[in-house]
Order: C-alpha cells, then structure tokens, then sequence
C-alpha cells in the first residue's frame, strides 16, 4: 500500500511515497526502510565521517536518563506549545523521548517526524515512537519539502535557522530549546573550579518574529552513580572537562541538579 511521505528526496527534492520496505521518488531514486523502521536519508557527500553524529554508548547514556524522567516538565511544556492536528519535525530527534510525546500531542489530525545525525539515535527513536517517521540526515539539510512544517523543535541541537525557516509555513511555529544561566550548576559545580553562567539572549532570526520566551525550571536528585555519568556524558562539558573534575563526579554516588531551560517560541513570518 502507498503512503505519502513527510520526507521528500534528497537527491531531486521531490516527495516520497512509501510503499513495503522502501521510499521512492517518481525520478525513480530509492531508499531502503530499515528493519527498525527508518530511513537513512543522508547522501554520502554530507557525511563527514563514517559514524556521524552520537555514538552507540552516547545514544544509551541518553535514552537511560531520559527514560527516568528527570526532564519531563520540559517534554510537557514543549507538548502545551506544539500546533495540535498540524505537522510536526523534531529536529536533532536523538532517540526519540521527545518525539513521543509531540506525536501525541499533535494528534488528533496531525503528523509528526524526526530528523537526526546519529544513526544508533534514529534507530532507538523509531523503535520507540513507530506512529512517528524518522530519517537518518542533517538538520542543515532537511529531507522535508518547503513550507510543508507547522511546528519545528529544535532541542538542544544545532541552530540551522535559514533550513528551519525553509520548511517551515508562514505561521509556523520554531521552539528553540537552550540552556538557561544555571542549567546543571550543581553539576559544574563539581566538574569546575570555576563554574560559569550560561549566556542568556534573545536572537532575531530572518524570516521569524518573537513571541515568548517560556521559562522551564525544574530539580531531581540522581540516585547513583550510573545516572550521573549518563547525565555527564550527553552534555558538552563530557569532551572539555579536565581531568580532576570528572575524577570528582566519578566518587559521586548521588547528586541534586537544577534543570532550567528556556523555550525560544518563534512565528515564521
């Protein structure tokens, strides 16, 4: 049976049906469904390495902290601000927690998708949330038609502000996801000698106009040492923290953290 894509062709640009175990354009290009149920839609001269994106390890620290729910007040926040009964891209969808949840949330009547580098993620996000279509490929480089997005998520993954602003209708809604000033402080505080505040600032984006800014805040206690390290290893402070400070965190066999995150809400004008 044929169903019409949320994806559109990397190679043409044209849109995709799906039909059994593959993608296909009516130029004829082709593209495997996986037995997961995903499709890598990323062409070779846009990968830069042979394992782009979050490894095997990575994905599991994340999907192991995440499935404990230290983050859901922010997964709900962002369900309230999603456009029900609309189409919906996760953008840098890693494994998937979140893009459950707003597939859900634009039911009834809407449709949703996610978009990610890593292919160990992708592969645990259709897994996880098989109501959802998922492609392995670049936020830089959507698979998915022009205006054809009623809200994109952006969570904590690289800003293509110009590609956002392509997909996206003129209406649409961009939630953009970062850090607030003393996002994991308790967290740097043991890692650093020196913590430092996040910068908090509000951008103007081509093509999009403001509308809020919605603060997020939340605190949960780590309850052992696995948990820590999960944390640790799906932030960036993993590659840039000396030696010394992770050599603290290891002794940790619990830990209170903050959460606080802001959500960016854009218009597409």
């Amino acid at each position: 049976m044929l169903m019409d894509s949320l994806f559109c062709c990397p190679v043409c640009g044209g849109a995709l049906t799906r039909e059994g175990g593959r993608y296909a354009c009516a130029a004829g290009h082709s593209f495997d469904l996986a037995r997961e149920g995903y499709v890598n839609l990323l062409p070779a001269n846009r990968q830069h390495s042979k394992t782009p994106g979050d490894d095997k390890g990575m994905a599991a620290a994340r999907t192991r902290f995440l499935d404990g729910g230290w983050y859901a007040p922010l997964r709900d926040a962002l369900c309230k601000l999603a456009s029900p009964g609309g189409i919906l891209l996760d953008a840098g969808c890693g494994e998937g927690w979140y893009t459950q949840a707003l597939a859900q949330a634009v039911l009834p009547g809407g449709r949703a998708a996610g978009v990610d580098l890593s292919k160990p993620s992708v592969k645990k996000a259709a897994r996880r949330c098989p109501a959802a279509e998922f492609a392995v490929g670049t936020v830089y480089h959507l698979p998915v038609a022009a205006a054809s997005v009623d809200t994109l998520v952006d969570c904590f993954s690289p800003l293509a502000a110009e590609e956002f602003a392509r997909v996206l209708r003129p209406g649409g809604r961009f939630l953009y996801v970062v850090p607030g000033p003393r996002h994991l402080w308790e967290l740097k505080q043991v890692l650093y000698e020196k913590p430092y505040e996040n910068e908090e600032r509000r951008e103007e984006y081509p093509g999009f106009r403001y509308v809020d800014v919605v603060p997020v805040e939340t605190q949960f206690t780590l309850p052992d040492a696995q948990a820590i390290q999960d944390l640790f290893r799906m932030t960036p402070y993993f590659w840039k923290t000396p030696e010394t400070g992770a050599a603290r965190l290891a002794r940790l066999d619990s830990l209170t953290v903050t959460g606080q995150f802001r959500i960016h809400v854009l218009e597409r004008l």
